[in-house]
């Protein structure tokens, strides 16, 4: 039995905001509760409601530019930068910049719908 798994699949998440969520280990994917890392494209102008989600959330920049509120202060992260957001933090993901912006999130435990709590928009 190998210790190893290789995900040459990853699940694509649908979505009806033109973000690309491709899930290669987490709850959509494998049913790992534990952790959930995923790639991500955001498109220009796209953003997400407030949530509150009960996991902590790790972001990598590969290419662009994407824009987090976390409480009442306003962070603009690029290519080659990163940050972890504590779980139970009100935080509000978006791009309102030109160019898509390309990712990688990991959440501990595993993102979850049941888990983000988005606010009505």
């Amino acid at each position: 039995m190998k210790k190893y798994t290789i995900q040459n699949s990853p699940f694509v998440v649908p979505t009806t905001d033109g973000k690309l969520i491709k899930e290669h280990f987490g709850n959509a994917t494998d049913k790992n509760n534990e952790i959930s890392i995923a790639y991500m494209e955001a498109p220009p102008k796209w953003s997400e409601p407030f949530q509150v989600p009960e996991f902590d959330e790790y972001t990598y920049i590969i290419k662009g530019k994407k824009q987090f509120i976390i409480e009442e202060e306003t962070i603009v992260l690029e290519a080659g930068q990163s940050i972890k957001i504590d779980k139970n933090t009100r935080v509000q993901y978006s791009n309102p910049f030109k160019e898509t912006c390309q990712y990688i999130a990991i959440c501990l435990p595993a993102f979850s719908i049941d888990l983000v709590h988005r606010e009505e928009a």
